[in-house]
């Protein structure tokens, strides 16, 4: 019999963590037939000669709730060889929803994701109310890559308690509607559900996200469902000082551990550049916890992150800045020229938040402004100085110069604490927040970055050991068993790249391809030569082949 493919002289990296090996792999019917030497011939046939067969990459940290209505391909994701991801984190999405709530649900998205609002009413669809109705609207909307879904609390609380899931705890007759909700979304294929404490995730006109508010009670009747479906995980943004785990952080993951028998992954753990190795001591300490089935996610990039004023994401933790959300240009300016704003914001910064103020770290990126384009790729630290005024007095008035428009860019590098946590076996390696901060940040590029970097340029880990951290690993903690592994009977997923330039672009680029135009970054991908989801090609030499193979994957008790 002929395969529908082969895959001829690659070298195989299984994902399993085992060493390589030169075979061949044949694919029938969507799945690996043999991996080995192939004598038979297939219906087409890529020579890899000198490249790595690998499994697709497996993202279990994205936003591409809304963006898969309007881009089939989840890009810039699947450029990298990502071949399955994981969207509705951190507790916000857009099922379950009714019609008449349709803003609300998109306004959480701007405020928490910072995906520009008129891109959500030009793109999204809106083919469903209940999740999984929602899960079918995908399925039968078709994608490059599979989609994995974790049902997001802060809809489903919102479904059930209108308006007022944005001012309190539930009550129990509505506890036990939404525990009954979320595991209708469960059994319907959702691999979990997610949520968040993190104070800078506000929602519509700048309230707490909903599931913000949700009571011990109600986290115990919703972990209960999972544990009495026997599936599922939770994702809950957690760690208000990046970095650390606070007593009352600690005692709610193993409260979630315990009341849901299932796995939890959280975010972040991130180094200190002045002490890398107080990371192992916070993994030593949740060490009882990991040993339950609790995972610490990690960024293994630089984070760099863009800011601008319109959107002012990355002060969302300070309650003062909660007016400024979703008004009018003019009307941000008032509060940017105020001196009793700047005055606060100056007293805020005094005490611990996202952003801490190091004004020698906050770079002018760009700016549309003739007369102020003299700043760019300075910081405002340096600005201030050539100004003769302050720092913050500069970061505001640069922006008032450019009518809001300027772009200011943040990066934090501590190459030695990062190190340390992506060759930790106790974290997973995720965080790329796909989809979400559009004209922010991109991290969409992390698996060729590590391959590129931490694999050839660094070697931190070995080839085998990365694959393994960015397909099975990712694929068995939410219960994709039949992912992230290169084995006979399994589904072909495949990434073939090139070890000697894989790697992402030096600078993520904006361009304007949103719906209406919008702008967001997205990051190029080098060094990945074919893309293979479910049997059939999707990228050849950085080019779509022109077919939607990726499939809805969905849950199974386990």
């Amino acid at each position: 019999m002929a395969y529908d493919l082969v895959i001829k002289n690659g070298t195989v990296v299984d994902g399993t963590g085992a060493e390589r090996k030169r075979a061949d792999v044949a694919i029938a019917n969507g799945k690996v037939a043999e991996i080995g030497k192939v004598t038979e011939g297939g219906r087409r046939t890529i020579d890899a000669s000198d490249l790595i067969v690998a499994p697709g990459f497996v993202d279990p940290h994205t936003h591409y709730d809304a963006q898969i209505c309007w881009d089939p391909m989840v890009s810039c994701t699947s450029w990298h060889g990502v071949t399955s991801v994981v969207m509705g984190n951190c507790g916000v999405g857009i099922a379950p929803c009714r019609e008449s709530v349709r803003e609300i649900a998109a306004w959480d998205l701007v405020n928490v994701e910072a995906i520009p609002i008129d891109a959500l009413k030009r793109g999204i669809t809106w083919e469903w109310e209940t999740f999984p109705q929602y899960l079918d609207a995908a399925e039968k909307r078709r994608s490059g890559i599979n989609l994995a879904f974790l049902a997001p609390l802060t809809p489903f609380r919102h479904f059930v308690m209108g308006e007022e899931s944005m001012e309190r705890e539930a009550r129990p007759d509505e506890i036990q509607k939404i525990a009954a909700l979320l595991g209708d979304a469960v059994q319907a294929g959702a691999v979990g559900f997610s949520t968040t404490t993190l104070a800078q995730h506000i929602g519509f006109q700048g309230r707490p996200l909903a599931c913000r508010l949700a009571s011990r009670d109600e986290l115990k009747a919703y972990a209960n469902e999972l544990k009495r479906l026997g599936r599922g995980s939770i994702e809950v943004a957690l760690t208000q000082r990046i970095g650390r785990v606070s007593d009352e952080e600690h005692d709610l993951l193993k409260f979630l551990l315990e009341e849901s028998g299932r796995p939890v992954t959280w975010l972040a753990i991130a180094s200190r550049p002045d002490k890398p190795e107080a990371t192992d001591g916070i993994l030593n300490r949740l060490e009882p916890l990991i040993a339950r089935g609790g995972v610490p996610q990690v960024l293994c990039k630089p984070f760099s992150v863009q800011m601008d004023l319109r959107n002012p994401f990355s002060f969302a933790d300070m309650a003062m800045w909660g007016p400024v959300f979703n008004q009018t240009v003019e009307k941000q300016k008032e509060f940017y020229r105020d001196p009793s704003f700047r005055a606060a914001f100056r007293e805020e910064l005094k005490r611990p938040h996202l952003f801490q103020g190091r004004w020698n770290r906050v770079e002018v990126l760009e700016v549309t402004n003739e007369s102020v384009k003299q700043y760019e790729r300075k910081t405002v630290a340096e600005a201030a100085e050539l100004r003769g005024k302050d720092p913050l007095d500069t970061f505001f008035d640069l922006a008032l110069e450019d009518d809001l428009n300027i772009q200011y860019t943040m990066q934090q590098y501590h190459e030695e604490g990062i190190r340390r946590l992506i060759t930790d076996s106790r974290t997973m390696i995720g965080l790329s927040d796909g989809g979400a901060h559009v004209n922010m940040l991109c991290d969409a590029g992390y698996c060729t970055y590590l391959l590129g970097t931490w694999v050839r340029e660094r070697q931190a880990l070995t080839l085998e050991q990365a694959v393994k951290r960015i397909t099975s690993e990712p694929a068995d903690f939410f219960g994709l068993k039949d992912r992230g592994r290169l084995n006979a009977g399994l589904p072909a997923d495949v990434a073939i790249f090139d070890e000697r330039t894989v790697g992402s672009a030096k600078r993520a680029k904006m361009q304007n391809d949103l719906p209406g135009g919008g702008r967001r970054l997205v990051m190029p991908a080098e060094g990945i030569e074919y893309t293979v989801v479910n049997g059939e090609v999707l990228y050849e030499h950085g080019k779509h082949a022109g077919n939607l193979p990726g499939k809805v994957l969905r849950s199974r008790a386990n």
